[in-house]
């Protein structure tokens, strides 16, 4: 089922034709270990826009699914505990780069991105997204930086393929 999209500023949504994005058929979450950000991007982007956007996530490298990552996307209702990490080079060689859009959300990974696709007619955009992971403290400190990160990347997912549904 796809969620409701929720309600932005009228200055938010609002663009001018020159402002206007190309429709995006696929698109490719990439950052660092395809354990936290790239995922929760993945799993948000399915629940907005998974019947209209082919949606796909990896890494640079690939680390065990963050359950913290599983826990703030669950509180608002969206699973990503099926995800399995994968690498950039995993995802080339088993189902190709066939993607309108990479996103990137980690220097890491835009460097691999743009190097991968140098020879692609591929658009890149790069999201800086914070590292919850560096984030140390109490749990709900912790947790904290998760729900931010989430937030985030909901708000930039939406405000960039609003217009795509």
């Amino acid at each position: 089922m796809i969620a409701a999209l929720p309600p932005e500023a009228p200055d938010q949504v609002a663009k001018a034709p020159q402002d206007a994005k190309p429709r995006v058929q696929a698109v490719l979450f990439v950052c660092a270990l395809n354990a936290v950000r790239s995922p929760m991007a993945e799993a948000l982007a399915r629940h907005y826009f998974g019947k209209s956007i082919y949606v796909q996530s990896a890494g640079v490298r690939k680390d065990d699914l963050d359950p913290f990552a599983v826990a703030v996307l669950d509180e608002m209702g969206v699973d990503a505990s099926r995800h399995r990490p994968r690498t950039l080079d995993e995802l080339e060689e088993y189902e190709g780069l066939n993607f309108d859009l990479i996103v990137t959300l980690s220097p890491e990974a835009h460097h691999a991105a743009l190097e991968l696709t140098r020879t692609l007619a591929v658009e890149v955009e790069y999201w800086p997204t914070p590292d919850a992971t560096a984030t140390h403290g109490s749990r709900a400190h912790r947790l904290q930086a998760y729900r931010d990160v989430r937030d985030h990347l909901q708000k930039r997912i939406i405000a960039r393929f609003r217009d795509q549904v």
